[in-house]
């Protein structure tokens, strides 16, 4: 038996090399923008995640807000409710009472004073919630709600 050597030929394996080499660097290069693009929503979906939550906090916040007011009546507590939600939000509470020229309120509490009967009793609610925990959300979140209600 004759053996053959193939060492002289190679223009063929070495073409297959360059293919295959060009395969893995093409795989390669869309794995990682595969990687990439999962690290993107994954912090996309967090993020709206955490706005939406800071959302209906702040509805919640201002039927605390009324709810406060009712129960002590309106002037008699102070312009600012501030409070914590699983270590993670921060919510700021303002209050800033409308009432005619002689009003309850002190003038700290009072936004502006009105002319007629039927806008008297009013209040503005002011409500922001905070995210700045930066291991939890990848950038500051802050949602800010303003309301007109009328006591």
């Amino acid at each position: 038996m004759q053996r053959k050597n193939h060492i002289l030929k190679t223009s063929r394996s070495g073409i297959a090399m360059i293919m295959a080499i060009i395969a893995i660097v093409i795989i390669s290069t869309l794995m990682a923008l595969a990687l990439s693009l999962t690290a993107q929503t994954t912090k996309r979906t967090t993020d709206l995640y955490l706005y939406e939550q800071a959302s209906l906090l702040a509805k919640s916040a201002t039927e605390y807000a009324l709810l406060k007011i009712a129960e002590d009546g309106a002037c008699s507590h102070t312009n600012d409710l501030n409070f914590k939600q699983d270590k993670i939000y921060d919510i700021n509470i303002s209050l800033k009472y409308i009432y005619t020229s002689p009003n309850p309120c002190t003038a700290t509490q009072i936004y502006t004073t009105v002319e007629t009967p039927e806008q008297n009793g009013s209040i503005l609610i002011d409500v922001a919630v905070s995210v700045n925990d930066s291991t939890v959300a990848t950038e500051p979140i802050r949602y800010f709600k303003r309301t007109l209600q009328k006591l």
